[in-house]
């Protein structure tokens, strides 16, 4: 039986591959970048290409052994670091020391069901995404500024696919998964052993299908932002299911309260404050599957 089954997936596989190759390669972007981008882009009418929506994903293989991206004119590109385990998001701290995720998805027994789940999850494990989560936040510190950190360790470790993080004071934030917790931070520390305080819940469930979240706070250090995409790709598990989601929340820190902030936000990962006006940016991945001329 195991024999069969195994035999089944790689069948469902090829013909996927077969429909990928043979139907879809036609539906190439006409369009420019420039055309797309601007404040009065070309926005073309949304296609689905074919039976199976455009799929084009590299393989991750990761840098070879002296290899290095090709930086603009006047710029250098050093490695800062190297073996981390699907290095995910950074923060800088105030004395220099680099905070870095280490993180994968959870497990969501319920997102990607049937045979395009099951396709997608392929895809997924060739870019390199199909592993356990590492779960931790490790530290990189150069401490004499040659751009290598000479320290790499373990700083937070038993996280639940954690990804943003932000000091306030005394008070490092993390953005696991499911929930915003908040840890005790001394400048100079190498690691934290204590237990995680939470502050709020943050939408997961075992759907969770952009299960990362990140978190910026706000100038007066009274909020937290967190992202938190949506819970499908085009709503198509439901709106009961996207409570909270494709939004940006506002938690109140002396309450643990939450409010939705922004919404109508597919997947908002990386925001920033303006440094002037302290008004909150966010970069969004807007939906898939609409043809190769459209976000």
């Amino acid at each position: 039986m195991r024999t069969l089954w195994v035999l089944l997936v790689a069948a469902v596989l090829a013909i996927g591959g077969m429909f990928i190759a043979a139907d879809l390669r036609p539906d190439r972007a006409s369009l420019s970048p420039e055309a797309g981008t601007g404040p009065d882009p070309q926005l073309p009418a949304p296609t689905r290409g074919g039976l199976v929506p455009t799929v084009d994903i590299a393989k991750g293989i990761g840098w070879r052994e002296g290899e290095k991206p090709t930086p603009a004119t006047g710029f250098a590109v050093s490695e800062f670091a190297r073996d981390l385990d699907h290095p995910r998001w950074l923060h800088t701290l105030p004395n220099g020391d680099v905070l870095v995720a280490e993180t994968n998805a959870p497990p969501r027994p319920d997102d990607g069901k049937g045979v395009k789940g099951m396709v997608m999850r392929y895809f997924m494990s060739r870019a390199g995404a199909g592993v356990p989560s590492a779960n931790r936040i490790t530290l990189l510190r150069d401490a004499d500024g040659d751009g290598i950190a000479e320290l790499k360790t373990p700083f937070i470790t038993g996280l639940n696919s954690p990804f943003g993080m932000a000091l306030i004071g005394t008070d490092l934030f993390v953005a696991n998964t499911d929930a915003l917790v908040r840890f005790p931070y001394s400048q100079g520390a190498t690691r934290i052993d204590a237990m995680p305080i939470k502050v709020a819940d943050l939408p997961a469930g075992t759907i969770n299908h952009h299960w990362t979240k990140n978190i910026v706070a706000s100038r007066d250090g009274k909020t937290i932002f967190a992202s938190v995409g949506s819970n499908s790709n085009v709503g198509e598990n439901g709106l009961e299911n996207e409570v909270e989601r494709a939004a940006i929340l506002a938690i109140d820190l002396a309450s643990g309260n939450s409010r939705v902030f922004a919404s109508g936000l597919r997947n908002p990962v990386g925001m920033a404050l303006e440094p002037r006006t302290g008004e909150l940016w966010t970069t969004v991945n807007e939906r898939d599957e609409l043809g190769s001329d459209l976000v």
